[in-house]
């Protein structure tokens, strides 16, 4: 979902520049697979071109491989009725389109921008859903390959992206490090919106720790959910997760199994959630007292923690669950103490008890965003470097 609004961003900058804008993406709703739009739109001046594909989901890896191919399959048919571009932007979902984006670009001898959300078939060799030895991954990794060497610009999302794109021998000066940008338009801190959020859901007088966004392996919760544990006779803190993903199913298990165990007398509370509409974003980040951050090990410079901007708008305590170093401690170390934030590593549950408990002291509920914490990566500043990217020659 992320993908898409920042996509949506780039397009009307470039609408409202002068360029023609075309978009490729698909017909069915993210957060809704029932939900079927258009085949063809003209949306701020960009014309929109939505192709079929499966929507299995995520419970299953066959059902996202049937998703991401049969989407891959019919964007294809699709690019070979199209006139030359100049410009072919691609990103990485599904996995690895870039090389179909790359193709294309060589064919029209246009030039080619990839825009690296994510690294693959690096990620999933990561999260041993792939063997790097196997004839699968061989055969992807070229592709990676074929779509880094055949583009004219790169835009990775931090320095540690970057760092991995450079060690398969791609040259850094083609490498820009842009970070996707908060939605300063549709997130601020908003003091009415929270009340209403708390009251809606039964948050009043609680201690709100939020984890929102995808949850998949890449993000593993563990030590969340084992200090969940360990707070499990405080009725003043709620445990609120909000999104969807792979491990969602297995999180709201969880939750049902709480309200049962020890007989029903674990005074905190869980909270699941599903995705919530963008028009209330605002309203649920700025409701929890503390959002949690969460990065695997092995998956620093290879997935992105995009939610930590929107966070930074808001102005909220921030909890980060990963290692050291990484894209969030930098960020971390360069809010000083005006910013309430934690680091803790996997598997330190007693730390980050500990943490919580001292963030329950210092939260009043009001939020006081930094211009500097945030303006780094603002729409502003972000959008306008990766204009200035697409539009070089």
């Amino acid at each position: 979902m992320s993908t898409a609004q920042h996509l949506g961003d780039l397009a009307s900058a470039l609408a409202e520049r002068g360029h023609q804008v075309m978009v490729i993406t698909g017909r069915r709703a993210y957060d809704d697979p029932k939900k079927i739009f258009a085949a063809n739109e003209n949306w701020r001046g960009i014309r929109i071109l939505r192709v079929f594909s499966t929507r299995f989901g995520k419970a299953a890896k066959w059902r996202r491989a049937a998703d991401f191919a049969s989407f891959i399959f019919f964007c294809c048919f699709r690019l070979l009725f199209l006139s030359r571009h100049d410009v072919v932007v691609a990103l990485t979902t599904p996995p690895l389109i870039s090389f179909v984006g790359a193709w294309r670009a060589k064919l029209w001898r246009a030039k080619f921008c990839y825009w690296v959300m994510d690294m693959n078939p690096d990620e999933a060799i990561a999260a041993g859903w792939l063997r790097k030895d196997s004839p699968a991954g061989k055969i992807l990794e070229r592709m990676s390959r074929f779509s880094l060497r055949q583009a004219g610009s790169i835009v990775a999302l931090d320095r540690f992206m970057r760092d991995r794109i450079a060690a398969k021998g791609i040259s850094s000066d083609k490498i820009a490090v842009i970070p996707p940008w908060s939605h300063d338009n549709e997130v601020k801190f908003n003091a009415a919106a929270r009340d209403e959020f708390r009251r809606e859901h039964g948050l009043e007088n609680k201690f709100v720790i939020m984890y929102a966004g995808n949850h998949s392996p890449i993000h593993p919760m563990d030590t969340l959910l084992q200090a969940a544990e360990q707070l499990k006779n405080d009725d003043s803190m709620v445990f609120c997760f909000i999104g969807g993903g792979q491990e969602f199913p297995r999180i709201k298990r969880w939750a049902e199994d709480w309200v049962k165990a020890d007989n029903g007398t674990r005074k905190a509370k869980i909270l699941c959630l599903p995705y919530q509409p963008l028009a209330r974003l605002s309203a649920l980040l700025s409701a929890a007292d503390a959002h949690v951050v969460v990065m695997g090990n092995p998956f620093v410079g290879l997935v992105h923690p995009c939610k930590i901007y929107n966070i930074l708008a808001i102005g909220a305590p921030l909890i980060y669950i990963g290692p050291v170093p990484g894209h969030v401690p930098e960020i971390l170390d360069g809010l000083g103490n005006e910013h309430l934030t934690a680091a803790v590593a996997h598997g330190d549950v007693d730390f980050l008890v500990r943490e919580i408990r001292r963030f329950t002291a210092g939260v009043d509920g009001q939020r006081t965003p930094s211009p500097d914490s945030r303006q780094p990566f603002s729409k502003d500043i972000a959008l306008t470097k990766m204009i200035r990217e697409i539009e070089k020659p």
